[in-house]
């Protein structure tokens, strides 16, 4: 689980990750959330994707929170056109008002809760 946060957190243009001690905590916290919620002992392979994007989300934004953001871009998303000699490219951004930094809490919000109601496939009875 962990190098796939890791590939995912490259893949979004995080540097570093691989060796910071923070994912890990991250990825235990998120681990034990699913189990919390579930009330199962092992996380089951359907959600192993859903505990990735949520451990990569938290280590996100506690990443933002401390400042320590490093190698993410924010202005990278902000491109609205393009203009080449005469030819003008203009692309359609569905959220084209909001900031870079809010269109970057959308993304932690998704990654954390977007999918969380997957886990309640899953979730088992406790007496």
């Amino acid at each position: 689980m962990r190098d796939k946060a890791v590939a995912m957190l490259t893949a979004l243009g995080v540097a570093g990750a691989a060796d910071d001690p923070l994912l890990d905590m991250v990825l235990t916290n998120v681990q034990w959330r699913i189990k919390n919620l579930s009330n199962l002992s092992e996380i089951p392979e359907g959600l192993e994707s859903l505990a990735v994007s949520m451990a990569v989300g938290e280590y996100l934004n506690m990443k933002k929170c401390s400042g320590q953001l490093e190698g993410f871009d924010l202005d990278a998303a902000a491109m609205k056109s393009i203009q080449e000699g005469d030819t003008n490219i203009t692309f359609a951004l569905g959220e084209g008002s909001s900031t870079p930094e809010q269109r970057l809490n959308s993304l932690i919000d998704y990654l954390i809760n977007g999918r969380i109601g997957e886990i309640y496939r899953y979730r088992r009875l406790v007496w």
